[in-house]
């Protein structure tokens, strides 16, 4: 019913940037909160920044002053933007949105396919 497709990720050197995409379609009547999360093997997925319907954002400590979260509502798309990077930001990222669907009275949500992000030194 939802598609999410990523795209933006590679491989940067240590203080290079990136930008992520997450662009949603299907038989969606709006959208609410959206964000990224990334995780490593082996390692639990960390929530890395979200941002609301209303434009609010959060951001996990490690990220603070290097990412920032952006949405565009017209095209249904969750960016993220990732500077000075680290090798420590290595990970696949994941988006996430929380879909209110055609037709329905509660949200869902869905999850991306990943997007693998590799940082060298």
């Amino acid at each position: 019913q939802v598609q999410l497709v990523e795209s933006g990720g590679g491989l940067v050197q240590a203080g290079g940037s990136l930008k992520l995409s997450c662009a949603a379609s299907g038989s969606i009547f709006s959208l609410g909160a959206m964000g990224w999360s990334r995780q490593a093997p082996g390692k639990e997925r960390e929530l890395v920044a979200t941002i609301g319907s209303g434009g609010n954002t959060n951001y996990a400590d490690s990220v603070k002053g290097r990412f920032t979260i952006s949405r565009d509502n017209a095209k249904n798309t969750v960016y993220l933007q990732m500077n000075s990077l680290k090798p420590e930001d290595t990970d696949v990222y994941y988006c996430y949105v929380r879909v209110l669907l055609k037709g329905r009275s509660y949200y869902t949500n869905y999850w991306g396919q990943g997007t693998q992000v590799t940082v060298s030194s």
